[in-house]
């Protein structure tokens, strides 16, 4: 699932893509509620149907370097 920029995903909008591998794509997004930068992966839909797959690839939350 490859998203464009200005895509929205809930509060997400995208704004670039950081890269893409087996495990998904990651796209750097803000986050317009709090008016932060974050990192979204999307995971392939193979991967969202197997618990232990989605496990693995839990939230992770940290600052974007400004």
């Amino acid at each position: 699932m490859t998203l464009a920029v200005g895509t929205r995903l809930g509060p997400y909008e995208i704004l670039s893509a950081l890269g893409a591998g087996g495990m998904g794509e990651v796209y750097r997004a803000r986050d317009t509620k709090l008016d932060r930068e974050v990192a979204i992966k999307v995971l392939p839909e193979l991967f969202v149907s197997d618990p232990e797959r989605v496990a693995r690839s839990s939230v992770k939350r940290r600052r974007w370097p400004r």
